[in-house]
């Protein structure tokens, strides 16, 4: 009878740490992009799966309360603010969606729209938005595709002001005209131009395009047993016997799988569970989440993007201010210490570990 007991206690112990906890659900966010006409800024970004809503405005200028008749005269430039869900779209995502739908190398205008007012620019929200768009701006400007250089700046949002309501939805309600202006002003022939012949979004993707997942065959040599099970069976390991959950060396932790960066030391915390848990994915990373309803409660599983590996759950119990646990098995992650990122082509990630 004891021996039972014996051997069920680390399986409550497991069940209690993994079920005790309610889903996390990260709040949706947003972004502003000027991309010239609002209309179509408006128009392309709405039809994109996990964006919730987006509102034509102006932005940039000294004036309050500008309208379309004196926007120009104070400096602001045409503009749209997109809200989001991160859970189905993350923001690098909408950075790459922005530049194919923009002529960068424009900074006088868009398209047949000349003028201050309908010059492109991101304008970032916080420090990890200036981070990414720098990253995905760098990475544009690397890729060979553009003779020229990116004339977009990247901007420290201001207030965001609302179009006047007939310019909301303007490509539904207006829709005869919106496609006569859109076709008259030249926007999809020029972006055809600039894009439409090139694996654009391979080549500007804010993950490198390399991180590509192995065939099965090899995945399994390449694993031990407990890898291969975690990442592609989406089983547990043990808490407090895994090889990163006491880990405090300074590094990123990339997925064993691919080599996808996926974490940071910087954002590693104590947590108590016995797993390595995270309160937020490195800048760039883009992780899959997905409804899980084994262990009798719903949780969010946690995938990586290239390589589909089971990584681990989101909880809701993390430290303020967004309250988010990364809960993530060792199993499924390699860890490149500071020192070895350059070696190991990371070297991109050295800024986070800048005093």
């Amino acid at each position: 009878m004891r021996k039972s007991v014996m051997i069920l206690i680390p399986f409550l112990l497991l069940f209690w740490l993994t079920t005790i906890n309610s889903p996390a659900e990260e709040k949706d966010q947003s972004a502003i992009f000027a991309g010239g006409c609002f209309w179509c800024m408006e128009a392309d970004f709405e039809k994109i799966n996990g964006v919730k809503e987006v509102v034509s405005g102006y932005i940039g200028g000294t004036s309050k309360n500008p309208n379309y008749n004196n926007y120009g005269k104070s400096g602001h430039i045409e503009a749209v603010e997109i809200f989001y869900d991160p859970a189905v779209v993350s923001y690098a995502e909408l950075l790459e969606i922005f530049w194919v739908n923009i002529d960068p190398l424009d900074k006088n205008g868009q398209f047949c729209d000349r003028g201050h007012e309908y010059s492109t620019a991101v304008f970032f929200l916080s420090t990890e938005q200036k981070e990414l768009a720098s990253k995905s701006k760098n990475l544009l400007e690397n890729s060979g595709i553009l003779e020229k250089p990116v004339e977009t700046p990247l901007i420290k949002a201001g207030e965001f002001f609302p179009a006047e309501n007939y310019h909301q939805n303007y490509y539904k309600n207006s829709s005869t005209k919106y496609k006569y202006y859109r076709y008259r002003c030249g926007r999809d022939q020029r972006l055809k131009e600039l894009w439409g012949k090139t694996e654009i979004r391979e080549k500007i993707i804010t993950i490198p395009a390399k991180y590509q997942k192995p065939d099965l065959q090899q995945i399994e040599e390449k694993l031990t047993p407990l890898q291969f099970d975690v990442t592609q069976n989406d089983a547990t390991e043990p808490a407090f016997r895994n090889k990163y959950w006491d880990n405090k060396k300074e590094g990123i932790y990339v997925d064993i799988v691919s080599g996808e960066p996926l974490f940071s030391s910087v954002d590693k915390y104590k947590s108590g569970t016995g797993w390595p848990s995270f309160t937020k994915p490195v800048a760039g990373a883009s992780l899959i989440k997905k409804e899980d309803n084994s262990w009798f409660s719903a949780r969010i599983e946690l995938r990586s993007k290239y390589a589909d590996s089971h990584l681990g759950h989101l909880f809701n119990d993390g430290p303020k201010p967004d309250g988010l646990r990364y809960c993530i098995n060792s199993a499924a992650l390699r860890f490149v210490a500071k020192n070895e990122l350059e070696k190991e082509g990371y070297s991109n990630y050295l800024d986070l570990f800048k005093n």
